[in-house]
């Protein structure tokens, strides 16, 4: 924003460009805001995370990876282990037999 701001520094006189730039820096910090929201949400549902008792693998796996790729997107990874782990868990019981042999 800085390298924008020097370079439009000439221009604050002209009532036209100060708007512009007013509206500029108006909405630059709504996107900002925009995404930390984003982020809180995306991270509220990786850590509440679990599948339902409906929900088939597939189904399970399509949105835990919408939310792990959300996150990527804005910055925010989480290690691969972790990602892995976290999965894992969230997993039923009746499908613990299956996590102790992928764990192991």
């Amino acid at each position: 924003m800085r390298l924008v701001q020097k370079n439009i520094v000439g221009y604050h006189h002209v009532p036209m460009s100060r708007k512009f730039w007013d509206k500029l820096e108006v909405t630059h910090e709504g996107i900002s805001q925009v995404k930390k929201l984003k982020v809180g949400i995306l991270t509220l549902n990786y850590d509440m995370f679990n599948m339902k008792p409906e929900e088939d693998i597939k189904a399970m796996s399509d949105w835990f990876t919408s939310i792990i790729n959300g996150l990527k997107s804005y910055g925010k990874a989480y290690p691969n282990k972790e990602v892995v782990r976290k999965m894992l868990r969230s997993l039923p019981k009746s499908r613990e037999d299956k996590v102790t042999g992928i764990e192991e």
